[in-house]
């Protein structure tokens, strides 16, 4: 970390005043809940619906699952969950065509999930135990509310620590050059 004499105009973000061991991880994060990280409404597809059908809802928007319901709506339980790694381990990886297979016979049923109200530890334990990289998040009736990605939980932890993160060298061991460009 440079000294604030080292620093560059206008790049004073870069600077922070406090020492290094005032920066440790602040464990409270942890214990926010899960309606604190960034939220989208989830993929809700039904069993019967055909994993094409799925993927390019995935790839429309952008996310890395879709959950499954009995009606393929929000509003009923979860039943089960179809992802990114599915198409490369239970299609791709056996020859199946997509097209004409339902979700039902490739995802997940029964995920792990949890509640609206669980914190972002939970969700972290979900995550580094189970290996997973999206969790449903359900009601009390046990429909889908949100997925928590990986990518939702970086995003926040970025924003809690963007001079750290956010500030690095483009390259890692690289020093930072303390001269203006064209020096």
């Amino acid at each position: 970390m440079p000294t604030r004499d080292e620093v560059l105009p206008g790049d004073e973000a870069y600077y922070d005043d406090r020492k290094p061991s005032d920066r440790a991880f602040d464990a409270s994060l942890l214990g926010q809940s899960l309606k604190t990280l960034p939220a989208r409404r989830p993929l809700v597809h039904a069993p019967t619906d055909s994993v094409t059908d799925a993927i390019r809802a995935m790839q429309r928007e952008q996310r890395g699952c879709v959950l499954v319901t009995g009606d393929g709506t929000a509003g009923t339980p979860l039943l089960g969950i179809f992802s990114e790694r599915d198409v490369l381990f239970r299609i791709v990886d056996r020859g199946r065509n997509p097209a004409t297979l339902p979700l039902s016979e490739v995802m997940t049923t029964e995920p792990e999930s949890l509640p609206e109200e669980a914190s972002i530890a939970y969700v972290l334990n979900k995550m580094a135990v189970g290996g997973f990289r999206h969790v449903p998040v359900v009601d009390s009736k046990g429909c889908p509310v949100f997925v928590v990605s990986v990518r939702d939980v970086v995003e926040f932890l970025v924003e809690f620590f963007p001079g750290e993160v956010l500030n690095l060298p483009p390259e890692f061991g690289a020093p930072r050059s303390l001269e203006p460009e064209g020096a």
